[in-house]
């Protein structure tokens, strides 16, 4: 009899258990364990999607100047009746003309040169009036000079120069003399500019030789000075035994300014 009563309660705990365990209840069901992986991999396709269209800027070991942010361009025409020649980076240039003598070739000499198309100034002009016409700084980002040399671009900007420390050379006019009473259009021009010229962490007035013409919406012109290193207390140069340079400079800015 014990026997039968211990049956029949087996199977009614086996009946109540099958009962409790509903398929819509599982844990798993009703808090579904969150999906990271995929999101995470997602993610990382997308942002390396975007490093591709978008790569980032190139390094270099001095980063270059943004000269734009330091002289915003204006745009065309003043309210005074002047209008604004903005010099054009990439087409305009700052170059340097150093004489220097190898002492270890039988005092060879060589004439180094080296350029920088990184530049920036505005041009002032009244056409009305031309001697109303002025120039704003005029700055250079000398960290970028090259020559035909790397080893001399690496030793001017290391040792000498030190642009790697101050990149930028500025010229802030304060004169100019010569300019003439009228313009005709395409006319070529003669004149000065004074001012005062910082290299490095110097300033020394100098006096740039101007030749310039203007035809439309477009200036081009030349400018050049001769200053001397030892102005601005980086030379001359002397590399013992091997090379000595002169102390003077011609320093040469070609440019174009457009409206």
């Amino acid at each position: 009899m014990s026997r039968i009563i211990f049956i029949f309660l087996l199977i009614a705990l086996l009946i109540a258990g099958c009962g409790s365990q509903s398929p819509t209840e599982s844990p798993q069901d009703i808090y579904p364990a969150p999906q990271e992986t995929e999101p995470v991999q997602a993610t990382q396709t997308q942002e390396q999607t975007s490093a591709e269209v978008y790569p980032p800027p190139f390094q270099t070991a001095t980063p270059l100047v943004d000269l734009g942010s330091a002289y915003p361009a204006p745009e065309g025409e003043t309210g005074t009746g002047t209008e604004v020649f903005i010099i054009v980076p990439g087409e305009s240039q700052l170059s340097y003309e150093v004489g220097e003598v190898f002492l270890n070739q039988n005092n060879a000499f060589n004439l180094a040169v080296g350029r920088t198309s990184q530049v920036e100034g505005e041009i002032i002009v009244d056409r009305n009036n031309p001697a109303n016409s002025t120039i704003g700084p005029i700055r250079a980002d000398i960290s970028q000079f090259s020559s035909d040399s790397q080893r001399r671009d690496n030793t001017i900007r290391e040792r000498y120069l030190e642009s790697s420390i101050f990149p930028i050379v500025e010229f802030t006019p304060r004169e100019i003399q010569g300019l003439p009473d009228s313009y005709q259009e395409g006319q070529e021009i003669t004149f000065q500019v004074s001012g005062d010229l910082t290299i490095r962490d110097v300033t020394k007035p100098v006096t740039f030789d101007v030749q310039l013409s203007g035809q439309g919406n477009e200036i081009i012109g030349e400018a050049t000075t001769m200053i001397l290193m030892s102005d601005f207390g980086f030379g001359p140069i002397s590399i013992g035994g091997i090379l000595n340079t002169e102390d003077e400079v011609k320093t040469t800015f070609t440019f174009i300014a457009r409206k």
